[in-house]
């Protein structure tokens, strides 16, 4: 499975490819895509539209991991990555790829164990999850790597199981919202 991490910026996006066949992960690519600092807001949109599409081509993946929002940022920030995420979301429904949010909490808890890690702790694990000779810079770049790998631990836990319960098979449910009515009638 090849797995494309992101972690959304409208200042600098992260990315990072991975390939896992369920025990080990290798990286295929990476790197940041950074628009031009003084261009307007919707010119970077653009620009981050524009080289993810590419990097998505490039790499094609089974599907996107992607950070979600969290809370604590001020409302100006979550406006405008908001608007980021929302073209890095478009760029990959484009093509026609799966995408799939994780909280940063979540992906901190899959890579490092401790869902309040540091970028720095971050970086060094996914440095030593996939082998690498040198840690991924910037962090932007490490932390998208930890979004793909997060996935890839996750994604390995969903396969279904011939006596799991209707609300584990080959779906996570972490809300009731996600409870379907046929699942409580299988019961």
């Amino acid at each position: 499975m090849r797995i494309f991490g992101i972690d959304p910026g409208s200042v600098r996006t992260g990315y990072g490819c991975i390939e896992t066949s369920g025990a080990r992960c290798a990286l295929v690519c990476s790197g940041a895509i950074v628009p031009p600092p003084r261009s307007p807001f919707p010119e970077k949109l653009q620009v981050l539209h524009l080289e993810l599409t590419a990097r998505l081509a490039d790499a094609r993946p089974d599907c996107v991991a992607i950070e979600s929002l969290f809370h604590g940022l001020n409302t100006r920030s979550a406006f405008a990555l908001a608007h980021a995420r929302g073209v890095m979301l478009l760029a990959a429904t484009q093509l026609g790829i799966a995408v799939v949010e994780y909280a940063p909490a979540e992906v901190k808890r899959a890579v490092v164990g401790f869902g309040r890690a540091e970028k720095p702790q971050v970086q060094q694990m996914v440095t030593m999850l996939l082998g690498l000779d040198a840690p991924p810079r910037p962090l932007d770049v490490s932390d998208a790597l930890a979004v793909a790998i997060c996935h890839a631990h996750t994604a390995s836990s969903l396969v279904p199981q011939a006596d799991a319960t209707p609300f584990a098979r080959g779906r996570r449910v972490t809300s009731w919202r996600q409870v379907r009515p046929e699942d409580l009638e299988r019961r």
